[in-house]
């Protein structure tokens, strides 16, 4: 049995339709351990309060089996901010994957999560880390493979048109992310027209 945690970003109240909603109920239809939590003020966040609740979840996660973290928007920041500042609990996860990080200047123009700003990426993460990020993100308009993948040296699949990868965008049910999620080595793909 692998153990999941999924991590929502800002203003994401865990919508039904979202694809990481979707994703939790698939993962646990076929056996897995999911963690999909509602983390606090997801309109006004805390950074502290939010990598307190990462540091949290993350001990939560079943040592029994792969542990597997995907993280989407600002929780992919947060992702960055925990291995920057070498959060106990992330040596012990097996892969992640970061979905659509924002950058740091659209961050700096929302007082709410201008906190979240990116770290400077002067650190390795602690173990296989995957992005996949649109290819006109509106949140990321200077590219994620410019300012993450690139940078982090990470393995990235950008996505012709799928903007954010959010409900907006059209992002429900997204089987490629399913199929990640059961094996790494499956490529991740814009969903379905």
């Amino acid at each position: 049995m692998t153990a999941y945690l999924i991590l929502h970003g800002w203003q994401n109240h865990r919508p039904e339709g979202h694809w990481q909603h979707w994703l939790a109920g698939r993962l646990t239809a076929i056996g897995h351990q999911v963690g999909y939590p509602q983390l606090p003020e997801p309109d006004d966040p805390e950074l502290d309060v939010w990598l307190a609740e990462l540091a949290r979840h993350l001990d939560a996660l079943d040592a029994g089996g792969e542990r597997v973290v995907v993280a989407h928007s600002l929780s992919a920041v947060l992702w960055l901010h925990a291995a920057a500042r070498g959060l106990p609990g992330l040596d012990a996860v097996d892969r992640v994957l970061l979905v659509a990080p924002p950058s740091g200047a659209v961050l700096a123009r929302h007082p709410e999560v201008a906190g979240f700003a990116p770290p400077p990426l002067e650190f390795t993460l602690p173990g296989p880390t995957r992005l996949v990020a649109g290819d006109d993100d509106p949140y990321c308009e200077e590219g994620a493979d410019t300012l993450y993948g690139t940078p982090l040296a990470l393995p990235t699949d950008i996505l012709p048109g799928a903007a954010h990868l959010d409900l907006d965008a059209g992002y429900g049910p997204w089987p490629a992310v399913l199929g990640w999620c059961l094996d790494p080595t499956v490529p991740l793909m814009a969903r379905p027209a």
